[in-house]
């Protein structure tokens, strides 16, 4: 389990991932879609995430250069595993909003 965890430890990597999902994105694309991350840790968080074999980088030979980001297939693997926990997150939310007092 903390082998699991520390893949996807950070405020950003399992968003990165649910962003992913969908297909290749450009750096300033994923920049755009999550108001509060700066570049230096987009940049460090996809870096961690292609060491860890869950991001596949792509540079096309083009002026300017164009990067994208997409997921590996181990990646794909783990944001399936992931899938139940979000579903247990969803369920706690709607738990604790149905249980605060009616103002």
């Amino acid at each position: 389990m903390t082998a699991a965890i520390a893949v996807i430890d950070g405020k950003w990597k399992t968003i990165l991932l649910w962003l992913l999902e969908s297909g290749p994105r450009r750096p300033g694309e994923l920049r755009r879609s999550l108001p509060g991350l700066t570049e230096k840790v987009l940049t460090q968080a996809l870096r961690e995430m292609e060491a860890d074999g869950l991001v596949h980088r792509e540079v096309h030979d083009e002026m300017p250069l164009k990067t994208e980001y997409s997921l590996t297939a181990f990646g794909r693997e783990l944001s399936e595993a992931l899938a139940p926990l979000s579903d247990w997150g969803h369920r706690r939310l709607a738990k604790l909003t149905n249980a605060q007092p009616a103002s």
